[in-house]
């Protein structure tokens, strides 16, 4: 019996061995659909072994034409052997190399290296050469025949290890450490191997906090269960940097993860970032916006042409603003096409495409390709180059109201970033109807906030002056249960909205410097994003602590 059937049926069925109609009639012939379908002679064991190792990464070995020293075979003991249905091969570089048949047994594959004591380096043989193999190594029976191994699975569940714990203990911990970063409001997870140990940390409202550390001989099978859960990253590659995706269901919340591992100096550096959909239903206040800016920020975004650009660094939240524009604006009456790389969060109702530069699924590609789908509004993930912005900029100026995201340190910024790219100032000018330069800060926990009073040196640093301070409702946070002691308990954007007037236009086309764009910006009323965030700090939302720290660049 094969722990996952369905995935290794689906890989049968695309390499062609079977089809859905013969496995409909092996599926009703009895428990097992693969047995049915390689007892009806639709396929070989060896085929089940070949596809189901290729389709999960893994090497295949043949074992009559392999000769196994007795030394490893010694390795393994016999009940364990026959337990697990596990033949040792040899050693590669301190590695025991053994064949399993089974490569969706994740239970077995996570457990195998604290019952071995040794790194592992897993292959698939067929299941009819692994039972051979353990009948003329380990003495095991004969399927079928009453002996030692059924004895060995009885007396594992009389023991209460069976029923009681049918998780191995990696799956356990790795579905912990999942849902305690859920709970914890985790943006993104951290396993990170040292030298001694590995360690796990959160990014919590955007500031990363040590939550856990286990010995380092873990991370093998820790990477592993990982990249299984995947179902698209090898586990036996360990030396490139791999990327994949995993869906799990915390309670009633579907999450995606985004998977990303890196070969370090001590072994793989993982980090998973939580896509929670959940997100993506803020409206508009929930971002951040002030009602004035929001009034701007909404004729903005129902603009009929043009560039709307939002700019930051990574991790400023640009991504969250743009999926909120677009579900703002997402009605019946219009057509809204996004070209992303990847695609993060899905949309009811908008048509998302995702780059793929291994088959020529470019950024450009896509563009040019979406346009001849008669789009009103196109949301581009990031312009990169030349090629992209100027794609955007056609766009724009044959109808179409384009969002996309830069990365610059404030809005007026952006313009020169585009002309640096290669963008004619001109076009610039001609395309871009606004830039939005946003950062995040923490806002302060409403369970445990209290008032406060500003420091000398915090309105110094900010620029307040203390006329403003009399009327002002500065709060801090004490920190409670709810906040974990931090004082905080979410985010909020700040905002710098740079509206780009007839004179704003002629003066990029003019080739202005940053420092004129960014006085002609003031003059129609733009604030500066430390000048929005003392704004929500004199309305207790935040603190001058975090504003400080996220507009050290501001230089006004």
């Amino acid at each position: 019996m094969f722990a996952n059937e369905d995935y290794i049926i689906e890989a049968l069925t695309d390499a062609g061995y079977v089809n859905a109609e013969t496995v409909e009639q092996a599926r009703s012939k009895g428990d097992s659909v693969i047995e049915a379908l390689v007892e009806g002679g639709h396929v070989t064991s060896e085929q089940v072994a070949q596809t189901a190792a290729s389709n999960a990464g893994l090497g295949y070995v043949d074992l009559t034409e392999v000769h196994i020293d007795p030394a490893v075979i010694n390795v393994i003991d016999e009940p364990s052997a026959i337990r697990y249905r596990v033949i040792p091969l040899g050693f590669q570089d301190d590695r025991l190399m053994v064949a399993i048949a089974d490569p969706y047994d994740f239970e077995t594959i996570d457990t195998l290296p604290h019952v071995f004591h040794h790194e592992l380096e897993v292959v698939c043989a067929s299941q009819e050469q692994i039972q051979r193999a353990l009948q003329e190594y380990y003495n095991a029976p004969a399927p079928g025949e009453e002996g030692r191994f059924e004895g060995l699975i009885l007396s594992t569940a009389d023991s209460g290890q069976g029923s009681e714990d049918p998780e191995a203990p990696i799956i356990r911990m790795v579905s912990n450490t999942l849902a305690e970063a859920f709970k914890n409001r985790s943006s993104d997870i951290h396993i990170e191997p040292l030298e001694k140990s590995i360690r796990i940390r959160y990014r919590i409202d955007g500031t990363l906090h040590v939550m856990e550390e286990h010995p380092r001989k873990l991370l093998p099978s820790i990477v592993s269960r990982l990249k299984i859960m995947t179902g698209t990253m090898s586990i036996a590659e360990k030396r490139v940097p791999q990327d994949g995706r995993i869906q799990v269901r915390l309670g009633d919340r579907q999450l995606d993860l985004r998977v990303s591992t890196v070969p370090t100096s001590h072994g793989e550096s993982v980090v998973m970032r939580i896509l929670d959909k959940a997100s993506l239903l803020l409206g508009l206040p929930q971002l951040g916006f002030f009602s004035d800016d929001q009034e701007v920020f909404e004729k903005l975004i129902t603009l009929p042409d043009g560039i709307l650009l939002v700019t930051g660094p990574t991790g400023s939240g640009k991504t969250t603003t743009l999926y909120a524009c677009l579900n703002h604006i997402n009605t019946p009456d219009r057509k809204i096409i996004t070209v992303e790389d990847p695609v993060e969060y899905q949309l009811s109702g908008i048509n998302q495409v995702m780059v793929k530069e291994s088959i020529g699924m470019t950024f450009q590609a896509a563009l040019r390709s979406i346009l001849r789908q008669a789009p009103n509004i196109i949301m581009i993930g990031e312009i990169r180059d030349i090629e992209t912005a100027s794609i955007a900029i056609n766009a724009s100026l044959t109808g179409h109201l384009v969002f996309s995201t830069l990365h610059t340190n404030d809005a007026p910024g952006a313009v020169a970033r585009l002309v640096d790219i290669g963008v004619k100032p001109f076009l610039v000018a001609s395309a871009v109807r606004a830039i939005i330069a946003q950062r995040l800060v923490r806002k302060i926990c409403e369970r445990c906030k209290i008032p406060t009073e500003l420091t000398r040196k915090e309105m110094e640093m900010l620029g307040i002056d203390s006329t403003r301070v009399v009327d002002s409702n500065a709060m801090k946070g004490e920190g409670c249960d709810l906040c974990k002691m931090t004082g905080y308990k979410g985010r909020m954007g700040i905002y710098e909205i740079f509206r780009i007037d007839d004179e704003a236009r002629h003066m990029i086309n003019e080739s202005s410097t940053t420092v004129q764009l960014r006085r002609r910006a003031r003059e129609l009323g733009m604030r500066t994003l430390r000048e929005d965030g003392v704004r929500k700090v004199l309305s207790g939302i935040t603190t001058a602590t975090e504003v400080m720290r996220v507009t050290m660049s501001d230089n006004q």
